[in-house]
């Protein structure tokens, strides 16, 4: 199940998924993955490498996380995008959460 938009973590951010053995820094928020047209919390990278190419990014869920290692930076234009997603998921409900 997909967490509530106040509570994502913000990108930038430095989590352990419980599936993984090396930590992946949050790049995006409420991403839909093309190939299987399923919206996840998250879009990661490896952490500390970064970005390397289309074929290793990871969409995961908050209920992925397994331990948050640093929280990403956060103010107010942060406050009002979590708020635009927010209002854009209530326009648009079967966008909400990932498909069963």
């Amino acid at each position: 199940m997909a967490a509530e938009i106040k509570d994502l973590l913000p990108v930038g951010s430095v989590v352990f998924l419980k599936s993984a053995v090396k930590k992946v820094m949050v790049i995006g928020i409420k991403q839909k993955n093309r190939q299987n047209d399923t919206t996840y919390d998250y879009a990661g990278v490896l952490y500390p490498e970064g970005y390397i190419n289309n074929n290793i990014l990871f969409s995961f869920n908050h209920e992925d996380i397994m331990d948050i290692v640093y929280r990403g930076y956060e103010n107010s234009e942060q406050e009002e995008f979590l708020q635009m997603i927010q209002d854009t998921l209530e326009k648009y409900p079967e966008d909400k959460t990932e498909k069963e």
